[in-house]
């Protein structure tokens, strides 16, 4: 198991806490609500980041474990060898264009909510905004590398097929 694939899972597991905490979190926050009539922006906040969290970094772990969105209905009846092709093809042209992309785009983004030092306009709100965004362009650096791993793995498979 490579560098790329360890990560990737270890960050795949980062997420399935993170969600855990998450759901805690969410019935905390229901049960003070709506028994107690307690309610915190702050913990609102909090949910939607760690929402952000497992969203983001989930990217990379699905398509470690190829079970990103597609249209299964055609690529389960192709060969090993067509299917490795049209992964080759998406990795390239679509997956690694777009993590570029948001790449250099986010961390202006990130760049611009740090010198602001962007914070919550709710009041009682989560303060460093920043460290939140700057979720985006790690996640799609994670899922950059992970796209390369598997179109070279993916080669493999074609050329030896």
């Amino acid at each position: 198991m490579n560098c790329i694939d360890k990560t990737t899972k270890y960050l795949g597991y980062f997420t399935a806490v993170i969600l855990g905490l998450l759901v805690l979190l969410v019935v905390y926050d229901a049960t003070a609500r709506y028994l107690f009539s307690i309610g915190l922006v702050a913990l609102q906040e909090l949910e939607w980041h760690l929402f952000d969290i497992v969203i983001l970094f989930a990217i990379a772990y699905t398509l470690r474990e190829n079970a990103h969105v597609r249209v299964d209905i055609f690529y389960a009846s192709f060969s090993q060898k067509t299917k490795a092709l049209i992964n080759i093809i998406s990795s390239l042209f679509f997956i690694l264009p777009f993590s570029i992309l948001i790449i250099y785009i986010g961390i202006d983004f990130v760049y611009m909510s740090f010198v602001q030092n962007e914070a919550s306009s709710n009041p009682g709100g989560l303060e460093y905004r920043y460290l939140v965004k700057a979720l985006m362009p790690l996640s799609f650096a994670f899922l950059l590398l992970q796209a390369v791993k598997e179109a070279k793995t993916n080669f493999s498979t074609w050329k030896s097929l």
